[in-house]
Order: structure tokens, then C-alpha cells, then sequence
């Protein structure tokens, strides 16, 4: 008896196979614990990949983004002059290529030009300070700082001091060898990372008109392919608002920041709005770290023209700084990213940190609209779970209520003339 009852049990747990000729189509389902298994070990391969190539992951990711901002230019120029989508791309490419060499061959001048300074600058400040403390060692009378401290130059132990600084010079000239040879190391591992970031971005704009068809041919079955193209509409939305959105922003912060600071006679102001400008891509943290940088530099800046006093100054910086900040907020940004993202600000900051300890600075520039890409996607699976419609429609205005509606109509047919009985109606 318990034999048959085991044989009965065995076979109703066992999936029923189509008895096929074919040996390839009979092949035998995974069962439950099977696909468990294969599950786990996709997640831990995935995760270990994750860990091994991260940088090559931030370069694909950078190459992604660069394509994604230049699709509309591409799709824009292609539909208006009729060139072929592959000639379009290779002149923006090409014109993009050309900016960014002419970018560096202008930052590489500007920084030799003032390591060239830094260098004739050196050995100056070097006599300067050994005289300053040659004239203080040999000063007899006491040296008062700010009235409260107090002490003798002949009693210091110049000879210790001497020898801390020139051991804190001498590591330092010894490895300056190192650090040139470890700079020609990084400059030719930028300009070939600069190469892979491009070829894969051209690779990936020829390739994202066929995005959504591969994205929705995923589903198998039709309902969830309108909803894989739904999502993928939605997902779409949020990066485009987010993505162009943030370069239109940074354009103009740049500028904004450039010009107000020029008036104010802050130096350095075009660097400053360079500054501002691409930490606009970072939320919330970015807008606050520019405006410590001008202020900073504000602060110490050696005369302005106003007359005014450093921590003056400094304040006239910061108000300037929160004016743009506060146009930005309430007037450029609802008119260029919109409610997208649709995300509190405290989440956008712990995000923000979050990103920038897993992937360095491009993960806190990419955490907002990946935050809203996985809140998405939770919305997504939560409604699915709860057999709720997975894309409610959004809220309409009610219509008024039947009496008001049959008053408003009495009225208008009594103020309206009416026609004399008989007289035809032309439909």
C-alpha cells in the first residue's frame, strides 16, 4: 500500500514531459531547486563581475551616457538633412573629438604654463624663508602673537627644525622621478580609456534604435510586452529629463556664475563657473560645494574693487550664489527637468552618498535617475502582486454634479433666442 501511494505522489510531482522523437526538443524541464541553483550562482557570478571590472563597468556606463545625450542631435540632423544615421554620427564624433582634444591642448598649456610659474617660484620662496628665519633666530627681544602668546627665538632648537624640514623636502625630490614617470603612466592610460569610451559610444548609438525592440522582445507573451514597452517608455522619460536636462542646467549655471562673478571682480571666475557648471550634476551636494569654492576664493582674494572687506566680499559672493541657486530651482528646473524623477530631496542625498562609495564621482552623478529608474520598477512589481492595474491612469477632474449641469443649461437655453416654431433646421 505505501508503495503505491509513494509511486502516485512521485508522479504527480514529476512534470510532464512530451514524448517526442526529437531528442532535442525532449529535453527534461529544471525543476524548482534547479533553477534556484542557477539563480543564486548568476547572482554570485554577477556580483563578482561587478567587483573585478568596475572600472571597465564605469567606462561602458560613461560611453551609454555620451550616447544617450547625443541620440537626439543624431536623430534631429538625420531627419532634417537626409543624410544616412551612419555618416551623421561619424560627423558629430568626429566634431566632438575635435573639441575635447582642443579642451585638453588649452588645459595642458594653461597648467604648464603655471607649474612653469610654480617652478620659478620655488627656489624665491625657499630664500625668502630661510632669510625670514635667519632674521627671526637671531632676534633677541620676545615675539608677541595676537597679545596672548608669547616667545624667545634664541631659546627655539633651530637646528631640529632645520633638519624636520629638510627631511620632510628630501622624500619628496627623491620621488619627484617616480611621480613623472607615474604621470606619463596615467596620461596614456587616460587617452586610451578617452578611445574605448568613444568606440563603444559610437557602437551603442547605432545601436539604440533597436533598443526598445530588443528591451520588449524579452516578453514572451503580449500583455507584458505593452508593459516591457510601457516601462521602457516611462525609464526613457526619466533620463532624457534627467540626462539633457542636467547639461542644459550646467550650460547655464556656467555662464550665470561666470558673468555674476566677473562683475563682482571675483578672480578666477571663469574657472569658478567651469566649476559650477559640471557639479550641477550632482544634486543638492553640487550646487553647495561651488558656492563654498567662490566663497573661498573670494575670501582670500588679496583686493576687490568694491573696497570692501574680505569676509565682505565673501558674503556678497554667497548671496549671489543662492539668488542663482533659488532661479534655478523655482524657474529653470520645473521648465527643463519637470516632475521626472520624482523624488524627496533626503532621498536624493543618501543616494547620492551611496552612489559616490560604490562608483567614485560617476555614481553619485547617476544616482538620481537610477533611483527613480528602481522606484519604477518597485511601483512596477508592487501593483502586479496586489492584482492592481501596474500603470494606473492619472487622476481627471471629476465632472460637476447632474443638477448644476441641468441649471447651467436651463439658463443658457433662456438667455439664448429661440427660434420661431416651424422654421427649419439645416443640419
Amino acid at each position: 500500500m505505501s508503495e503505491e501511494v509513494t509511486q502516485t505522489v512521485e508522479t504527480e510531482q514529476r512534470p510532464e514531459v512530451p514524448e517526442t522523437d526529437d531528442p532535442v526538443s525532449s529535453s527534461p524541464p529544471w525543476g524548482r531547486s534547479t533553477k534556484l541553483v542557477v539563480i543564486v550562482a548568476m547572482l554570485v557570478l554577477f556580483a563578482f563581475a561587478v567587483m573585478r571590472f568596475q572600472g571597465l563597468i564605469g567606462m561602458v556606463t560613461v560611453a551609454a551616457v555620451i550616447a544617450y545625450i547625443l541620440n537626439p542631435l543624431v536623430e534631429f540632423v538625420n531627419e532634417r538633412t537626409q543624410i544616412s544615421r551612419g555618416w551623421v554620427i561619424l560627423g558629430i564624433y568626429v566634431l566632438l573629438a575635435a573639441a575635447l582634444v582642443g579642451l585638453f591642448i588649452s588645459l595642458g598649456v594653461a597648467a604648464y604654463d603655471q607649474a612653469t610659474d610654480f617652478i620659478e617660484l620655488v627656489p624665491r620662496l625657499i630664500n625668502e624663508t630661510v632669510s625670514t628665519l635667519q632674521s627671526l633666530s637671531e632676534r633677541t627681544e620676545p615675539v608677541v602673537i595676537l597679545d596672548t602668546f608669547t616667545f624667545e627665538p634664541l631659546l627655539l632648537p633651530w637646528d631640529s627644525i632645520t633638519d624636520q624640514l629638510l627631511g620632510l623636502i628630501q622624500p619628496t625630490l627623491s620621488t619627484s622621478g617616480g611621480v613623472i614617470s607615474q604621470l606619463a603612466t596615467r596620461t596614456v592610460r587616460t587617452v586610451g580609456n578617452f578611445v574605448f569610451v568613444f568606440v563603444i559610444s559610437i557602437y551603442l548609438i547605432f545601436e539604440f534604435p533597436n533598443f526598445r525592440r530588443y528591451f520588449s522582445s524579452i516578453a514572451s507573451q503580449p500583455g507584458y510586452q505593452s508593459d516591457a514597452e510601457h516601462i521602457a517608455t516611462e525609464v526613457g522619460r526619466i533620463w532624457n529629463a534627467y540626462l539633457r536636462g542636467q547639461v542644459i542646467l550646467g550650460g547655464i549655471i556656467f555662464v550665470v556664475v561666470w558673468l555674476g562673478l566677473s562683475l563682482l571682480g571675483v578672480r578666477n571666475a571663469l574657472a569658478l563657473g567651469l566649476i559650477a557648471g559640471l557639479l550641477e550634476f550632482v544634486p543638492t551636494i553640487g550646487p553647495v560645494i561651488s558656492t563654498v569654492v567662490a566663497m573661498f576664493v573670494a575670501f582670500f582674494q588679496p583686493e576687490n574693487p568694491w573696497g570692501l572687506e574680505s569676509w565682505q566680499f565673501a558674503l556678497i559672493v554667497l548671496a549671489l550664489m543662492v539668488i542663482i541657486q533659488q532661479v534655478e530651482n523655482n524657474v529653470l528646473v520645473p521648465r527643463i527637468v519637470g516632475g521626472a524623477l520624482d523624488l524627496h530631496p533626503l532621498i536624493v542625498i543618501i543616494g547620492v552618498f551611496m552612489g559616490a562609495s560604490v562608483a567614485g564621482i560617476l555614481g553619485a552623478i547617476l544616482a538620481a535617475p537610477i533611483l527613480a529608474t528602481i522606484k519604477l520598477l518597485i511601483n512596477y512589481t508592487w501593483r502586479k502582486l496586489f492584482d492592481l492595474p501596474p500603470f494606473p491612469e492619472p487622476e481627471s477632474i471629476p465632472d460637476p454634479p447632474l443638477e448644476e449641469t441641468s441649471a447651467e443649461a436651463a439658463a443658457e437655453s433662456e438667455s439664448s433666442p429661440q427660434a420661431p416654431v416651424g422654421t427649419p433646421k439645416f443640419e
